[in-house]
């Protein structure tokens, strides 16, 4: 299992414009086959940075993903919502592997 997690800058005038962009991709990313655990807007601290998390099988997985997403209709209209509210100033992929599980006391790796 691979985490897929997407740092955002965003432009801190526009947050409402991100949060419609996450609750759209809410409905969208499920649908399309990855395990969403969420996106996260700024609250305390830095007013530009956001997050979208999710988990895939795979990278080959990812690939699949990617592309139910761009054809989905509610993908594209949110990949368009974005181009044209430009509330997102850059986005950076970073796919994680989770090495620490099990986690709790008594449990070895």
């Amino acid at each position: 299992m691979l985490t897929c997690i997407i740092r955002y800058h965003i432009d801190p005038t526009k947050r409402t414009q991100f949060e419609e962009y996450a609750r759209n991709w809410g409905q969208a990313i499920p649908r399309c086959g990855a395990d969403l655990i969420g996106y996260f807007a700024p609250h305390e601290g830095s007013s530009t940075l956001a997050y979208g998390i999710y988990n895939v099988a795979s990278l080959a997985d990812y690939e699949t993903y990617r592309a139910r997403l761009a054809a989905d209709p509610l993908g594209r209209v949110n990949y368009e919502f974005a181009q044209k509210e430009k509330f997102l100033l850059r986005e950076d992929r970073t796919f994680l592997k989770l090495v620490s599980a099990p986690h709790g006391p008594g449990r070895s790796a």
